[in-house]
């Protein structure tokens, strides 16, 4: 019996989710607290290149039934 996920990628895309989710958390904890060692821009460019990556390769695994 042979299992195919027709999105490879689904969760490799959950791991980079979780990922940008906790340096966004970290970076606006230092914002709040310790303003000179938050890097913002950086954060924004981890989103913004998420969320090309979730448009080009999906989020979800589709499983056929």
């Amino acid at each position: 019996m042979k299992t195919t996920i027709k999105n490879q990628y689904a969760s490799a895309n959950n791991a980079l989710i979780f990922f940008v989710s906790m340096l966004v958390g970290y970076n606006i904890y230092q914002e709040i607290f310790h303003p000179e060692k938050a890097d913002l821009i950086l954060c924004l460019i981890m989103i913004v290149l998420t969320a090309v990556t979730l448009q080009k390769y999906g989020k979800k695994a589709d499983t056929e039934e």
